[in-house]
């Protein structure tokens, strides 16, 4: 017994010092971020309306505007943020590095990734699936016509691998022309270099649009994935991870509960309705539990509004990208699967 009590203080002082040091780790996202003065956020080559920047080097898309909502959470300023552009085959080693602090640029969440690459999902900023291209003088109505094709793709991404699966469930053959860049693979496409171009359907749209004779080409009825994607942090810091997926859950919630960013500080001044209350931070501390201010979703939506707001903007009729707004991208209330948890 005179042995045992020195052993049982030695682990109670190791498991106070795993503690400490937890939660230290759990700070540190959040630490570097306040003390560099922006956040690093990883986003992709050129994808109009969902991450693009102009001839001056501004960035606007979907995903851009996460990361500035994001920025509004952590600063009250939209604009302290640094884009890193992150390719498919580069952007996980960015993020496991820290070279950058979250990425948000359309990766879909699969088991893998999210069991084996210590990487953490914070939740989905668009649910999208992947289809075909091809020229119009190809004459296939549908992608099970597409035996013995060239099919133009992206390296790094689960476009390869779904591509794969289709075709070996179809029993068919295709030959793969796989590219580094986006810009590559539609300018292979493009010079006929093969005889589909196979990506998410939104990359698809939008990349559309933006060829030579777009009417000489048409996406193909089919959607072969589903791919949910969204915002991804590293495993191992849960104070980021937390604050990455509430700040998505904020933008939803917004919409759900009828926010908008002209609306905020009124709403938030006048609001009976206690989860908006909570929301806005007029009641509660719900900001403090992940080390931010207590208006941190009110500042959040006041500088890109909600959710619907963000969507319109980059790919609503006037968006750079028009792709309507149905099926899985409306809120769960009009039939869609976006869904905030309850801000309790």
């Amino acid at each position: 017994m005179k042995n045992i009590a020195p052993a049982l203080a030695g682990l109670a002082a190791s498991m106070i010092g795993f503690a400490v040091g937890a939660g230290s780790v759990s700070a540190a996202t959040l630490d570097s971020v306040r003390e560099r003065g922006f956040v690093n956020c990883g986003v992709g080559e050129n994808f109009p309306g969902f991450f693009a920047p102009d001839s001056a080097g501004k960035w606007s898309g979907l995903d851009v505007d996460f990361c500035r909502a994001l920025s509004a959470a952590i600063f009250n300023d939209p604009d302290k943020v640094k884009y890193l552009p992150a390719t498919p085959a580069a952007r996980f080693a960015q993020l496991q590095s820290g070279q950058v602090d979250l990425l948000s640029r359309s990766v879909t969440w699969t088991m893998s990734r999210d069991a084996g690459l210590g990487l953490s999902f914070s939740g989905v900023t668009f649910f999208d699936g992947q289809g075909f291209m091809v020229r119009k003088a190809l004459n296939a109505k549908s992608a099970k016509e597409l035996d013995g094709a060239t099919v133009c793709t992206q390296t790094g991404t689960t476009t390869e691998l779904n591509l794969a699966d289709y075709f070996r469930a179809n029993n068919l053959k295709y030959t793969p022309v796989v590219f580094e860049t986006t810009d590559q693979v539609v300018a292979a496409y493009e010079a006929q270099r093969c005889d589909v171009y196979t990506t998410d359907k939104s990359t698809l749209a939008a990349r559309l649009g933006k060829l030579k004779d777009p009417a000489a080409h048409v996406i193909l009825p089919e959607t072969i994935s589903k791919a949910a994607n969204g915002p991804v942090v590293r495993q191992g810091d849960g104070q980021w991870a937390n604050i990455v997926r509430w700040t998505l859950n904020a933008l939803i919630a917004a919409e759900e509960l009828g926010i908008t960013a002209a609306t905020v500080e009124q709403v938030k001044a006048s609001s009976k309705d206690p989860e908006v209350r909570r929301l806005l931070g007029a009641d509660g501390e719900l900001g403090k539990l992940m080390g931010l201010d207590n208006a941190w979703a009110a500042n959040v939506v006041k500088a890109v509004g909600n959710y619907g707001e963000m969507y319109d903007r980059n790919l609503g009729p006037k968006g750079t990208v028009p792709i309507p707004r149905d099926g899985l991208n409306r809120l769960w209330s009009k039939g869609g699967l976006l869904f905030s948890p309850s801000f309790q």
